[in-house]
């Protein structure tokens, strides 16, 4: 039997992040927005995110194995839709730290995972972690045969590694104070190694701030801060690398092996899931904003909008992208999260389709409103600068997501309808 309903936990799950994103991120936009610049933005944004974490949000990131308090993928689901409904800016650096811990959370030894974990068990503070990926140059095509490879580089200097670089785009990275996040999970490429595949010669360092600071002044340094058209009160600069001093306690997957690139595109598999998740809440609230107005509008004319067919009929349409984004959302996460066949296929598809959805929904809730949606006395122009990176980030869909695509279909076992109708296995 296919069952969607929600279980009594998580169901207090949504109603706990709905009231949390209703009392705590609602009005946050109001306030940031009158800021000059995104690093005022960001930094004004620091006590939700302390909140957040006194509420074991952030600890609710990390498995309940390794000391936090984390569900299933599913329920992060839940609480991704509810955060993004309200508050895409904070949501998004709330849940940068998800994806800048999965790496460490898969890959990392016992010793890592005691001392690289603490700040982000605890309550206290608002700690950032950042998966420091991209670089100016581009990483769609890092990886291929003939590649150039990742710019940033580890060369190893006695027991220490030198690592030098730039990179950019890494939500969180340069924490509060853009002196540093409380950890950096650094993607670079080591020098020494002779092996012709690119993935072999990956390798990823973690950096936390402490180490920063033991380092010389301008060992990391901000080079640009990019200001963006939505989620304008986050944070991921274009940063350096200099000749920072990392030590073999922190290499968190050594050249010679994919450990780096598995780590790194699992990470990229369930943040896919994620993004998903985003895209419903954004266009749920979009939603919502046009439903209400078409309600209480008439345009001038005799009737509510409501009752033109061709509101409807948009209103229509964006309802049933939210339903269907929300189900294969779901179905990915449910897929990841018990091993099934075709999983990363059903994340990548959430990632596109939802994301490719939420883009169109908005606009499709502006033609609801008309020419009023364009003012800034309604929040939907808003949801749609917001909803625009969706298809571009975190692996864009072209680039990135619909070429991992590609690659299964090119499999010769690939079976199509594998991940639709997988089994659930006898308990």
């Amino acid at each position: 039997m296919i069952d969607f309903s929600l279980s009594s936990e998580q169901a207090q799950t949504q109603q706990n992040i709905r009231a949390f994103a209703a009392g705590v991120l609602n009005g946050a936009r109001a306030s940031y927005t009158a800021l000059p610049n995104g690093p005022a933005r960001f930094q004004s944004t620091r006590p939700i995110l302390q909140q957040a974490t006194a509420l074991g949000l952030v600890k609710g990131l990390i498995p309940s194995t390794l000391g936090g308090t984390g569900g299933s993928l599913v329920d992060s689901c839940l609480a991704v839709e509810e955060l993004h409904a309200v508050e895409p800016s904070v949501a998004l650096t709330l849940l940068a730290n998800g994806l800048g811990l999965s790496p460490l959370i898969m890959g990392g030894s016992l010793e890592q995972h005691k001392e690289f974990l603490a700040p982000f068990l605890s309550a206290e503070s608002s700690p950032l972690a950042s998966l420091v990926f991209s670089e100016p140059g581009g990483s769609a095509n890092y990886f291929e045969l003939g590649g150039k490879g990742m710019q940033a580089t580890a060369s190893k200097e006695g027991e220490m590694w030198i690592l030098n670089g730039e990179k950019v785009w890494a939500t969180n990275c340069a924490g509060w104070d853009f002196k540093g996040a409380d950890l950096q999970v650094v993607a670079c490429r080591d020098t020494s190694s002779t092996f012709k595949s690119l993935e072999k010669s990956a390798m990823i360092l973690l950096v936390t701030r402490e180490l920063i600071e033991a380092n010389e002044p301008n060992a990391f340094t901000v080079i640009k801060h990019l200001e963006t058209p939505g989620h304008t009160a986050c944070s991921g600069p274009h940063v350096k690398f200099s000749n920072l001093r990392v030590p073999e306690s922190h290499v968190l997957a050594a050249s010679g092996s994919s450990k780096a690139v598995q780590l790194i595109q699992a990470a990229f598999t369930s943040s896919a899931v994620i993004v998903g998740a985003m895209s419903v809440g954004i266009m749920r609230a979009a939603f919502d904003c046009a439903f209400d107005f078409a309600k209480t509008h008439d345009a001038g004319g005799t009737v509510r909008l409501l009752e033109r067919q061709s509101v409807a009929d948009l209103l229509i349409d964006i309802k049933m992208r939210v339903e269907a984004a929300r189900v294969l959302t779901w179905k990915a996460a449910h897929a990841l999260d018990n091993g099934t066949k075709g999983g990363p296929e059903l994340a990548y598809e959430a990632k596109i389709w939802c994301s490719e959805a939420a883009v169109k929904s908005c606009t499709d809730a502006m033609k609801v409103v008309g020419i009023s949606s364009y003012s800034n006395e309604y929040p939907l122009a808003a949801y749609l600068a917001d909803a625009t990176v969706l298809p571009i980030f975190d692996g864009g869909n072209i680039g990135i997501r619909r070429r991992q695509i590609q690659q299964l279909f090119l499999a010769e076992n690939y079976d199509a309808w594998a991940p639709a109708f997988s089994v659930k296995s006898p308990e």
